[in-house]
């Protein structure tokens, strides 16, 4: 198993298993066609299709977000701790 640069093995924390969710969710959402392939509901005279389409580029930002404070937080206390 490779290691990181302080010489021990990954560990998965549930920190980890979150920013991996925030992360693979828009892959998912997009690649599962079937759930949005449909006009209805139409939103604001749009088809379902699109809206839901143009929510996840929002909805992935966030995620992403959210995924990189997680990251840098839990950077920070490993280093923390690393040195303590």
């Amino acid at each position: 198993m490779p290691e990181d640069n302080t010489g021990k093995r990954p560990t998965i924390t549930p920190v980890r298993v979150v920013i991996a969710l925030c992360l693979i969710a828009p892959f998912v959402a997009m690649l599962w066609v079937d759930s949005y392939a449909k006009v209805d509901p139409t939103f604001i005279g749009i088809p379902f299709f699109y809206w839901y389409q143009m929510l996840w580029v929002f909805v992935s930002t966030a995620l992403t977000m959210v995924a990189y404070v997680l990251w840098q937080r839990d950077q920070r206390a490993r280093k923390g701790g690393a040195s303590a």
